[in-house]
C-alpha cells in the first residue's frame, strides 16, 4: 500500500509538471504568434496598406442564442468601409458550407450586396472551412501574393501569422464588434487555434482540406469612391 500511495504521488507531481510546461507551452506560442504579427495588424483605415483584394473570413450570422452576431456583423462593416474608401477594389468571403442550412460566404454576399458593394466585385470562396484553409486557398487557389485580411483583431493575429508563413504580403484591419473577454470561450478557442496554426504550418505540414483547380476573382466595374457617412 505504501509504494502505491508513493507511486500515486509521484504520478500527481508528474502530471502537474507536465500540464504547468504545457500551459507555458501554449503562452509562449501565443506570444510569438502575435509578436509577430501585430506590426501588420491596423485599427485604422487611414494608415492601412491599399490592396487590390480583400479576405474576409466567415463566422456565423448568429450567436449561440440566436441573436445577430458582432461579429459577423463587424466584418461586414469594416469590408464595406475599405470598399467604399477605395482601399480595397475586390472581395473574397471565405467560409463554411457543410449543408444547405448553413452557408457563410452566401450569407456574407447577402449582406454585402445590401450594403452597396456591387455583386460583381465579390468572390465567394466555399471551402474555406477554418482560418488556415482560406489563407491558404487565397494563395493556392485565388493566386493572390498580397491582400487585406479582414476580421476582428484577437482573430487577425493568426490569420496574418499564417499569411506570412505563406510568403503572402499581408495587412490585417480589424474590425469592430463586441469586447471578447480573456476568459471567454471565444478567446480561449482562439488560443489553441494560435497552436494549432503554428503546428499546422510548421510540425505537421497541412494542407487545405478542399485545395482544387485554380479560380479567378470576379472584377467589379470602376465606380467613384466615396467616403462612408
Amino acid at each position: 500500500m505504501k509504494l502505491t500511495r508513493a507511486f500515486r504521488r509521484r504520478l500527481r507531481r508528474g502530471l502537474i509538471w507536465v500540464a504547468a510546461l504545457a500551459l507555458v507551452l501554449v503562452a509562449l506560442i501565443n506570444n510569438w504568434v502575435v509578436n509577430n504579427s501585430e506590426a501588420y495588424v491596423y485599427s485604422n483605415w487611414s494608415l492601412l496598406p491599399d490592396n487590390e483584394v480583400g479576405l474576409v473570413l466567415g463566422t456565423s450570422p448568429f450567436t449561440r442564442s440566436g441573436k445577430p452576431n458582432p461579429q459577423f456583423y463587424g466584418r461586414i462593416e469594416a469590408a464595406v468601409q475599405l470598399y467604399q474608401l477605395g482601399k480595397i477594389k475586390k472581395i473574397i468571403v471565405s467560409g463554411a458550407n457543410p449543408d444547405s442550412t448553413y452557408n457563410e460566404p452566401r450569407q456574407m454576399w447577402r449582406e454585402l450586396t445590401k450594403a452597396g458593394i456591387p455583386s460583381q466585385a465579390i468572390t465567394m470562396d466555399f471551402a474555406g472551412v477554418r482560418t488556415f484553409d482560406s489563407i491558404s486557398r487565397a494563395k493556392a487557389v485565388f493566386n493572390l501574393e498580397q491582400m487585406t485580411v479582414i476580421t476582428q483583431e484577437y482573430h487577425a493575429y493568426r490569420a496574418v501569422f499564417i499569411a506570412k508563413k505563406l510568403n503572402i504580403r499581408v495587412a490585417g484591419y480589424a474590425a469592430t464588434s463586441d469586447n471578447i473577454g480573456m476568459f471567454s470561450r471565444t478567446y480561449i478557442r482562439e488560443v489553441f487555434a494560435r497552436v494549432k496554426a503554428v503546428l499546422d504550418l510548421y510540425v505537421l505540414s497541412t494542407e487545405p482540406k478542399f485545395l482544387g483547380s485554380r479560380e479567378v476573382i470576379n472584377t467589379a466595374p470602376e465606380i467613384e469612391m466615396q467616403p462612408p457617412p
